[in-house]
C-alpha cells in the first residue's frame, strides 16, 4: 500500500506543477499516470512542439516544459506508479481514499486530486479501409521527433492547428510535404493559413485542396497514397511518399474515471470555482484540463492557477484550524524535506523589504 497526502492522478504539467505547490506546504505527493513517463501530452504526444503561451516563456518545447517542472518539483521527492490506469477509488469510513490500479497497485490518500488532461485520448483516423495495417508501418497520428522525416516525403491530411502547424514546421525538414484537406478553408490559426499559403507560392509545400486520402498503396510500408480530388469532375491520383500523418484531432475519454460517481459535464469532471476546485465528493478534486466550470479556459496556465488554490484547501482539510499564512518564495525561499534551505538572494529580500 503506497500512502501519501496527495494523491495526484495524471502526470501532465497541473500534475507536475501541483507537487511543487503542496511541497512548499509540507504535503507530499504520488502520481500516477497510464503513460510510462511524466508529461501527459506534452510527452506523448508532442514532445517537439513549441508551446508560446507559458509565462516567462516567449518559446518553449513541451517536452522541455515537462523537464522545467520534473527539475522543479524534484526537490519534493514524489512517488509515481507509471504505466498503470487509476482503475477504482473506495471511500473508507475515516473519510480516506484508497485507489487501485489496473495492476493492482494500492495507494491511500486522504486528498486525491485528479490531474488526467484529456482523460483517455484516441486519434480520430480518417476512414481508410487499410489504414490499421499501416500503422507503424508509415502511418503516424501523432509526430513525436520531427527528425524521423528528416528527408523524407510526407504527407500530412487535416485542417485544423496541427496539420498547419507541422506542415510549416516540417517544410525545412523533409525531402517534400504535401497538405490534403478536404475543403479549401481551413479551421485553423489565420497566420498559419497565411504561412501555408506563402510555403505553398514558393515552392516549399504542395497543398492538395478540395482532396482527400482515400487509400493507402505499399506492401510491408507506406510507398503512396491515393488521393480524391473533387473540384468540377472528380479525379483519383497517387503521390508518393514515405509517411502519412492523419491530423484529425483527438477523441477523449474520462476512462474509469467516469464510473466513479463524479457530476460530469460534456466528458469533462465539474468542480466548484468558486472555492478549491473541489468535486461532489468532498476530498476529491479535479485539476486542468480534465475539469469543467463557467469560464473554463483549458490552457496549461489555468491549470497551475487551479493546482495553486487546490494545495491551498487541501493543506486546510489536513490541518483543521490551523492558520497558513502565505509567503513569497522570494522571501521565504524553499524549504526542502531533506532540511536544506534555497535562501532568497539577500537584494531581493531587502528590495522587497
Amino acid at each position: 500500500m503506497i500512502k501519501t497526502d496527495i494523491l495526484i492522478i495524471g502526470a501532465g504539467p497541473t500534475g507536475l506543477f501541483a507537487v511543487f505547490e503542496a511541497g512548499l506546504l509540507k504535503l507530499k505527493c504520488h502520481l500516477i499516470d497510464a503513460l510510462p513517463q511524466p508529461g501527459g501530452q506534452c510527452s506523448e504526444i508532442y514532445p517537439k512542439k513549441p508551446i508560446y503561451d507559458i509565462p516567462g516563456f516567449p518559446e518553449i518545447l513541451a517536452d522541455d516544459l515537462t523537464q522545467n517542472l520534473l527539475e522543479q518539483c524534484k526537490q519534493f521527492e514524489p512517488g509515481f506508479t507509471l504505466g498503470e490506469r487509476a482503475e477504482t477509488i473506495d471511500k473508507q469510513e475515516d473519510g480516506t481514499f484508497i485507489v487501485t490500479t489496473n495492476k493492482g497497485t494500492k495507494h491511500h490518500a486522504p486528498i486525491v486530486a485528479i490531474a488526467g488532461g484529456l482523460g483517455s485520448f484516441e486519434p480520430r483516423k480518417p476512414l481508410i479501409h487499410n489504414i490499421n495495417f499501416f500503422e507503424d508501418k508509415g502511418v503516424e497520428y501523432f509526430i513525436k521527433n520531427p527528425e524521423k522525416y528528416r528527408n523524407k516525403r510526407v504527407v500530412i491530411s487535416g485542417g485544423g492547428d496541427s496539420a498547419l502547424d507541422w506542415s510549416i514546421f516540417l517544410a525545412d525538414i523533409a525531402s517534400e510535404v504535401t497538405l490534403i484537406h478536404r475543403r479549401n478553408e481551413f479551421r485553423g490559426a489565420l497566420d498559419s493559413v497565411e504561412k501555408v499559403q506563402e510555403l505553398k507560392n514558393s515552392g516549399k509545400i504542395n497543398l492538395i485542396t478540395p482532396a482527400e486520402v482515400t487509400s493507402i498503396v505499399g506492401d510491408r510500408h507506406v510507398k503512396a497514397v491515393v488521393v480524391t480530388q473533387a473540384e468540377h469532375i472528380e479525379r483519383e491520383f497517387e503521390i508518393e511518399c514515405d509517411h502519412f500523418i492523419p491530423l484529425f484531432g483527438l477523441s477523449p475519454k474520462l476512462g474509469p474515471i467516469a464510473n466513479w460517481g463524479l457530476e460530469i459535464e460534456k466528458n469533462a469532471i465539474k468542480v466548484n470555482n468558486a472555492l478549491d476546485y473541489q468535486t461532489n465528493i468532498p476530498g476529491i478534486f479535479a485539476i486542468g484540463d480534465i475539469n469543467t466550470y463557467p469560464g473554463k479556459l483549458k490552457l496549461i496556465l489555468c491549470g497551475f492557477h487551479e493546482a495553486t488554490l487546490m494545495c491551498q484547501a487541501a493543506y486546510q482539510i489536513l490541518n483543521p484550524g490551523k492558520k497558513y499564512v502565505l509567503k513569497y518564495t522570494t522571501v521565504s525561499g524553499i524549504d526542502g524535506f531533506d532540511g536544506s534551505r534555497k535562501e532568497a538572494p539577500k537584494a531581493v529580500v531587502k528590495a522587497i523589504e
